[in-house]
């Protein structure tokens, strides 16, 4: 045992213990219902007889998942989206979810009920004193074809309240920014914030709310401009999620937006890191005496991150070590076995809350970092 595991209390190595235990009794049933002929979608069975191996007889654990190649989003691109969709769910109505797309054929996802069922586990996280049961919400986020949009819209009515939104098109924004037209962009941005303004001080009682960090800031300035604040049209809780979530701008945002420390009667924000294959992960509690460092931890068992080796993406990292973000879905609607995700991170301990690995510091994977383009996100 390393120095940095056995300084894992002993309660939360043993909930680790019991989480893994529980990590591998689903895998195993999850792996037999996309590989069954009865329930499995059509194109994992068709994938099955190019694996070298059979999931049925030869997955028994986790960690028998990495005997699967690695998952290819490029796999998402084009149709027939039917192909994702188990026999077991034949007939239930479905979505489809796209991210990218700003050139070419975008990434396609299908959903049944999963967006609905991850942020329903993510509403039991959020407390209520911040976010009032019964409040109305503002979705300052993309619209069109994105998880997002529909599953705050579903936290929002979960907890019984109406969601309200704007129209925004991320696909825009990052074509203004590759073209360089950034008096566009500076434009199309104001007009995405003056619909929050104008849906905040209609009177709708909009307690709480959803934005990404740069939209964040531009709201907060926004309304500052107009001598009001978050605070003052009647904000109490956010939940932000996005690249741009680092310590130094949580502290900026908590100390010049938020109206303070939440203890201090400022507006309370929790970060989370998501994508339309995972979901959503949670963050361990921000506090100014960690240095509002940012740890995340996805909603284990539906699905599961580790940080890998650069070297070696069979291989985790020890805790506090850097590595590369490696992701899998694991929920009767869609299966990964392994995806490497375009960022990197550190390797975080397990704790009472979460008592699995999180993620924190993520960043865009050094790799490619100077490749990836940032928009709203």
């Amino acid at each position: 045992m390393s120095a940095a595991q056995s300084s894992i209390p002993e309660d939360v190595a043993k909930s680790a213990s019991d989480a893994r235990d529980r990590l591998n009794e689903h895998t195993l049933k999850i792996v037999h219902w996309h590989f069954s002929e009865d329930t499995g979608s059509p194109f994992w069975l068709e994938k099955k007889s190019e694996l070298g191996f059979d999931p049925l007889k030869d997955v028994k654990s986790f960690d028998d998942l990495k005997k699967f190649p690695h998952f290819e989003d490029e796999w998402l691109r084009g149709g027939p989206i039917q192909r994702w969709v188990p026999k077991g769910h034949a007939g239930k109505p479905v979505y489809v979810f796209e991210t990218g797309g700003t050139t070419g054929i975008p990434k396609s996802r299908m959903v049944i009920e999963d967006h609905w069922k991850d942020y329903e586990l993510f509403s039991d996280t959020l407390p209520d004193e911040h976010f009032p049961r019964g409040s109305n919400w503002l979705m300052l986020g993309p619209s069109g074809p994105r998880r997002l949009r529909l599953a705050v819209e579903h936290l929002a009515q979960h907890r019984g309240g109406i969601c309200f939104c704007i129209d925004l098109d991320p696909r825009w924004v990052v074509k203004l920014i590759k073209k360089g037209w950034m008096e566009h962009l500076e434009e199309y941005k104001k007009h995405c914030i003056d619909q929050a303004v104008t849906v905040l001080t209609a009177g709708h009682d909009i307690k709480c709310m959803f934005a990404t960090p740069k939209l964040l800031e531009s709201l907060g300035e926004a309304l500052e401009d107009r001598g009001t604040s978050l605070q003052e049209v009647g904000i109490k809780g956010i939940f932000s999620g996005g690249t741009e979530f680092t310590p130094q701008w949580t502290r900026f945002c908590v100390e010049e937006l938020l109206g303070g420390p939440v203890e201090e009667g400022g507006v309370y924000m929790t970060p989370t890191y998501g994508n339309t294959l995972m979901g959503l992960a949670c963050s361990k509690p921000i506090k100014a005496a960690d240095g509002y460092k940012i740890s995340y931890y996805a909603p284990q068992p539906r699905a599961v991150t580790e940080v890998v080796s650069f070297d070696d993406y069979n291989q985790v990292v020890g805790f506090g070590e850097t590595g590369r973000v490696k992701l899998y879905t694991l929920t009767d609607e869609f299966f990964v076995p392994g995806f490497m995700e375009r960022d990197e991170g550190e390797r975080e301990a397990p704790f009472d809350m979460y008592p699995w690995d999180g993620v924190s510091g993520v960043r865009p994977f050094h790799e490619l970092a100077s490749a990836t383009t940032v928009g709203v996100y």
